[in-house]
């Protein structure tokens, strides 16, 4: 059988569990660590895909649950695949739905999020308002919406659309996953919340072991498994024993690659990314799930991460958050209306955005309301996480890691807490 993928260590990080490498797939190779933006519904929102790909942009990832709904899987099947739906030829990964069977039922209108209190991944699932009515990005959902179920099999959820009921089991997952036609799948999983007991977490992850090897073993069975790589996802909440327990389990079956799944308390994430990557196979990449904050990439990438999603960028770039070396500004605020100066003001940052525009004018599109200030912003936003893993790669393959890290870190931490959110 022909191998989907090829993943090459190229350096080690020496003392370390971090590394840099290629990952070679059927529509071209991803240098290893890469971020990996969200294109959720098979679109980057406000950008073109001959906008990311000049902005550096390897790989992306769309979301199963949401593509599976609108337009349809056959449908993108019927076109071709998702790479010819979005015109986008490089390579692409697309999630199994397991984090939105966890939105749409534990977290179901909760502020339960990937990193507790940390606004991560976009689910753009329903929360409950005041009046009790299901709202969806300030749009109101079909009054039919109720909570996911899971049970031994898979989920039962109904559309946040139109409000028809579906389920979704570890083959469901995969056959979606096949007729999307992504590189990169995932396998079926349960993702807890944090503050769940031990008890609920441990029954769980019997789940999604279980599912893995559904998921797995319907993969397997399958042409597509000679084009399309499986990664299995490795669950365990905060407890290190079921976190080691996954990591052992979901790392000897044969999947092509790995996600570090599951909701963390930001102060246990660096310990349940080593738990498990100490435990991994270490000639298969992996993937963390829902990480895009830049000390967590440095964390994660030192602790043995090749690839990372997150919808944090762009989530950030439309709202006027924007990233710079000195920390995160709120272009909104007045300080900067009069400010002439790129978005990185010492004019190092190579995007579109500050080779052309000022500080004062993202304020001015910002509080016009203005389409385009979404697009610029999120330019800034992709490049600035882009290239930064870019760098920390390059300070691996130059063996000057750490002292990127200090550098770049003192700077972005001390000014993170500055008054200008």
């Amino acid at each position: 059988m022909n191998k989907p993928i090829d993943f090459k260590i190229e350096k080690k990080l020496e003392g370390a569990l971090g590394r840099a490498g290629i990952i070679k797939t059927e529509h071209g190779e991803i240098k290893t660590p890469a971020f990996v933006p969200v294109a959720t519904k098979g679109t980057l929102k406000a950008l073109t895909p001959e906008q990311l790909e000049s902005l550096g942009v390897q790989v992306t990832l769309a979301n199963t649950y949401h593509l599976y709904l609108q337009p349809g899987d056959e449908l993108i099947k019927k076109a071709g695949c998702l790479h010819k739906f979005m015109n986008w030829n490089k390579p692409l990964m697309t999630d199994s739905g397991g984090f939105q069977v966890f939105s749409l039922g534990v977290a179901f209108g909760t502020e339960l999020k990937k990193i507790a209190g940390v606004m991560d991944k976009e689910i753009e699932l329903p929360n409950q308002t005041e009046s009790g009515k299901n709202d969806l990005d300030g749009r109101e959902v079909s009054e039919h919406f109720k909570p996911a179920k899971v049970d031994e099999k898979g989920v039962m959820f109904r559309s946040h659309i139109d409000g028809s009921a579906h389920y979704f089991t570890p083959e469901k997952s995969i056959e979606i996953q096949h007729n999307l036609g992504a590189d990169i799948i995932f396998a079926f999983d349960e993702c807890t919340a944090p503050n769940e007991s031990d008890h609920y977490q441990a029954k769980a992850l019997d789940r999604t072991h279980r599912w893995a090897k559904e998921s797995l073993n319907y993969h397997r069975s399958k042409k597509n498994s000679e084009t399309q790589a499986l990664f299995g996802i490795v669950q365990g909440g905060r407890v290190e024993k079921l976190r080691k327990e996954s990591a052992q389990v979901i790392g000897e079956m044969d999947f092509d690659g790995y996600g570090i799944g599951g909701s963390f308390e930001k102060e246990d994430m660096a310990h349940a990314v080593e738990w498990v990557n100490e435990i991994l196979p270490e000639e298969k990449p992996r993937h963390l799930l829902g990480i895009g904050e830049p000390e967590d990439l440095f964390m994660a990438i030192e602790r043995g991460c090749d690839l990372f999603d997150c919808v944090a960028p762009t989530r950030n770039a439309r709202n006027g958050t924007l990233f710079t070396k000195s920390g995160k500004i709120n272009i909104l605020n007045t300080k900067f209306k009069e400010d002439l100066s790129p978005i990185e003001k010492d004019e190092s940052c190579g995007c579109y955005t500050c080779q052309n525009y000022s500080r004062a004018y993202l304020n001015h599109l910002f509080k016009a309301k203005e389409i385009l200030a979404n697009t610029l912003a999120s330019i800034h936003n992709i490049y600035f996480i882009v290239k930064l893993v870019d760098d920390i790669r390059e300070s691996i393959l130059e063996n000057k890691f750490e002292k990127f890290k200090k550098e770049f870190l003192e700077i972005y931490i001390k000014n993170k807490n500055e008054d200008n959110l």
